[in-house]
C-alpha cells in the first residue's frame, strides 16, 4: 500500500502578503483570548501553598513531579480549568493529561498536593471518569502520581456518594485490569481512606519512604468511638490520639511492604518513585511505530500560526476548511472520499506523525446552485443536509472496518430543518450517524473548531453521543450551544409575544428578557464557560493543536485492541477508485 500513502494530494497554500495583512486584527482576537485562558491556567498551577514551602518539606509538588517524569514536549494537559461544582479551591484539585514516559504513550494523572494536600473535592470524581474512559479508549496505561489527604470533609455530601461519586475511581481501576490496561501509582504523603483506596486500588504500587496508605488516617482513628457528642474530657482524649497517630500514622512503609507486600517498590528519594515509573513504563505493552506507520512523519506543510489568520473569530465569516487541515496534517497531504458529494462535508485520510488517521470536517459558505437536491432554497456550509450525512455514516462505516482513528474538525450550526428536510429523512440520518460511530469501535479525537450546535454537535463525533469520543479540544473560536442565543430567545419567547400584542400589552419587557436570554446565551457558551463545564476537555492554544494530534495518533496506535492489515483496507482503495 506504499503507492496509496506514501505521497498523498497536497492541500492547501502558502499565504499571500494581503491575506496575511488581512488576518492581523483576527490574530490579536484570538490571541487575546488564548491569553485570558493562559492566565486561569496559571492561576491554576499557583492555586494553594506556594512551590517554595512545599519544597522546603523535602517534597516536590506535582507540577514538578510531572516536569520530571513526562518525555520532554510530549505532555498534553486535559481539564486544566475543569470545575464543575464551582469550587472555591478553582481546581478538582487533580492534574491530568497524555504523555510519553520512557517513548511510551499513557494517561497521567496526579493529586495536587499543594491544595489541601490533594484531597477530594467536588467534581474531582467527574474528572477522573474523564481519565479512566480515555484510558480505556486508547487502551494505554493510567500512571498515578498519588498524594491524597482524603475528603475535604465539610463539603462530602457533594462528592462522596452517587453512581459517580468519588468511590468510582476503584472500580474503574479494576475494569482496566480487566481489559489488560495496567494502572502504575506512584505513591507520597498521607493517604487515608479515600485516599487509600486511591492508592491499593493501581496494579503495581511504587512507594516512596514517608508515604501511607490506611483505611483511616490518624483524625479518623482518633474518632472511631463517637459518643454522641463532645466535651472537654473527649476533646483531651482526641488531643492524646491524634498526637500518637501523627507521629505513627497507619499504613506506613513498614506494614504494607515489610508485611502485607501491597508496595512492590519503595524509595528513598522523590525522584527515585518516578525513576521507577519510568523504568517500568519501558516494559509496557507497545507496537513499534512502524509496525503502523503508514509513511515517514512529516512536519504540517505550512505554519502552525496561519491558523490565528485563517479562523475566524466571527462565527459568521467563512474560511476555507481545506486551509485549516493542511496546517495540521503531514505534509499538507490527503485522501479525499467522495469530493463531488455532500459538499457540506469533508471526509478524507491524512497522515499524522507518519499515522493514518481519517478526517471529517465542516466545510463553510454558499454550496453551489441546486444544493441541497431536495430544497428549493440554498444550502451553507456549517449545516449538514441528506448527502453529507449519507456520507459521514459512509465514511464512518469504512472507517470502523479498516481499524482508522477519526478526527473531528467541528464548525457546525445544525442540520437542516423544515418539512422538506424531514421528507428528506434528516431526522433518522442523523440517529443513523449516531449508530454508525458507535458500531466503529476506533478511537476519536474532536476539535471544535468554532460552532458546536444543536444534534450536529452530537452527530460530528461529540462527547455526548458516543463511548469512542477520546477528548475534545476547544480554540479561542469555540462556542458550543444548543442553538443561537437569539434564536433560543425566539422560541422561548415567540407565543408570549404573540399574547401580549393580541392583549394590547407593552411587549418592551419581553423584548428584554429576550435580550437577556441571548446574553446569557453568549457568555455560557464561551471557550473559559467550556472548558470550566466540561463541554471540551481543554482549550488549546491554535499553535499548539498539531501536538495534541500527534499525541492522539501516537496513543491510539501503540496498542490497539484490533488490526487491519495495511494491505487489506478497503477504504484507499474506493478513494482511489
Amino acid at each position: 500500500m506504499r503507492p496509496y500513502f506514501e505521497k498523498m494530494a497536497d492541500i492547501g497554500h502558502e499565504l499571500k502578503k494581503g491575506e496575511i495583512k488581512r488576518g492581523e486584527e483576527n490574530l490579536r482576537q484570538v490571541r487575546e483570548v488564548e491569553a485570558e485562558v493562559e492566565a486561569e491556567v496559571e492561576r491554576v498551577k499557583n492555586a494553594g501553598l506556594p512551590t517554595e514551602k512545599v519544597n522546603a518539606r523535602g517534597e516536590m509538588t506535582v507540577w514538578q513531579r510531572l516536569e520530571y517524569l513526562v518525555d520532554p514536549g510530549t505532555w498534553c494537559p486535559l481539564h486544566t480549568l475543569f470545575n464543575p461544582m464551582n469550587n472555591v479551591e478553582g481546581t478538582t484539585n487533580v492534574i491530568d493529561g497524555l504523555g510519553r514516559i520512557s517513548g511510551k504513550w499513557a494517561v497521567i494523572i496526579g493529586f495536587d498536593n499543594k491544595v489541601m494536600a490533594g484531597a477530594w473535592l467536588a467534581g474531582q470524581s467527574e474528572n477522573i471518569l474523564r481519565v479512566t474512559d480515555l484510558a480505556k479508549r486508547l487502551h494505554i496505561p493510567l500512571v498515578w502520581l498519588v498524594n491524597c489527604s482524603g475528603a475535604k470533609l465539610p463539603e462530602q455530601e457533594k462528592f462522596y456518594a452517587n453512581r459517580r461519586g468519588a468511590g468510582a475511581p476503584f472500580y474503574r481501576h479494576a475494569e482496566l485490569e480487566q481489559m489488560g490496561i495496567p494502572v502504575l501509582a506512584g505513591i507520597y504523603g498521607t493517604n487515608p481512606a479515600g485516599g487509600g483506596y486511591q492508592g491499593v486500588s493501581p496494579t503495581i504500587l511504587f512507594a516512596h519512604k514517608n508515604c501511607n496508605i490506611a483505611v483511616g488516617g490518624a483524625g479518623i482513628v482518633s474518632g472511631m468511638a463517637p459518643k454522641g457528642g463532645f466535651d472537654e474530657e473527649t476533646a483531651e482524649t482526641i488531643i492524646e490520639k491524634a498526637k500518637h497517630f501523627k507521629a505513627k500514622p497507619p499504613g506506613s512503609v513498614k506494614i504494607h511492604h515489610d508485611e502485607t507486600g501491597f508496595f512492590r517498590y519503595v524509595y528513598e528519594e522523590e525522584k527515585g518513585v518516578l525513576d521507577g515509573l519510568k523504568e517500568y513504563m519501558k516494559e509496557m505493552p507497545a507496537y513499534p511505530p512502524k509496525f503502523y506507520r503508514v509513511a515517514e512523519p512529516k512536519e504540517a506543510r505550512f505554519p502552525q500560526e496561519d491558523l490565528y489568520r485563517l479562523l475566524p473569530m466571527d462565527p459568521k465569516k467563512v474560511y476555507p476548511f481545506e486551509e485549516i487541515l493542511a496546517r495540521l496534517v503531514d505534509g499538507g497531504e490527503h485522501m479525499e472520499f467522495r469530493p463531488d458529494y455532500g459538499p457540506e462535508v469533508y471526509t478524507g485520510l491524512c497522515k499524522v506523525d507518519g499515522f493514518l488517521v481519517a478526517c471529517i470536517g465542516n466545510r463553510q459558505g454558499y454550496l453551489g446552485k441546486g444544493y441541497p437536491e431536495y430544497a428549493d432554497y440554498p444550502g451553507f456550509g456549517g449545516k449538514l443536509y441528506r448527502q453529507g450525512l449519507i456520507k459521514m455514516n459512509e465514511f464512518v462505516t469504512l472507517c470502523g472496518r479498516d481499524r482508522i482513528p477519526i478526527l473531528w474538525l467541528q464548525d457546525t450550526t445544525g442540520i437542516d430543518v423544515g418539512d422538506l428536510a424531514e421528507k428528506a429523512e434528516l431526522l433518522g440520518l442523523g440517529q443513523s450517524q449516531i449508530y454508525s460511530i458507535q458500531q466503529t469501535d476506533v478511537p476519536m479525537m474532536l476539535i471544535v473548531l468554532r460552532k458546536g450546535t444543536a444534534a450536529a454537535h452530537y452527530v460530528m463525533g461529540g462527547p455526548t453521543a458516543n463511548r469512542h469520543n477520546a477528548f475534545t479540544l476547544g480554540t479561542a473560536a469555540t462556542e458550543i450551544y444548543v442553538m443561537h442565543g437569539e434564536t433560543a430567545a425566539v422560541a422561548t419567547y415567540s407565543r408570549r409575544l404573540v399574547k401580549e400584542k393580541e392583549a394590547g400589552k407593552p411587549l418592551g419587557p419581553i423584548i428584554d428578557s429576550m435580550n437577556q436570554l441571548a446574553r446569557e446565551y453568549h457568555e455560557k457558551s464561551r471557550p473559559l464557560f467550556c472548558a470550566k463545564t466540561g463541554l471540551v476537555d481543554e482549550i488549546v492554544a491554535m499553535k499548539d493543536l498539531r501536538k495534541y494530534l500527534v499525541a492522539f495518533a501516537g496513543a491510539a496506535y501503540q496498542n490497539p485492541r484490533s488490526i487491519c492489515p495495511q494491505h487489506h483496507m478497503i477504504l484507499p482503495r474506493i478513494i482511489k477508485g
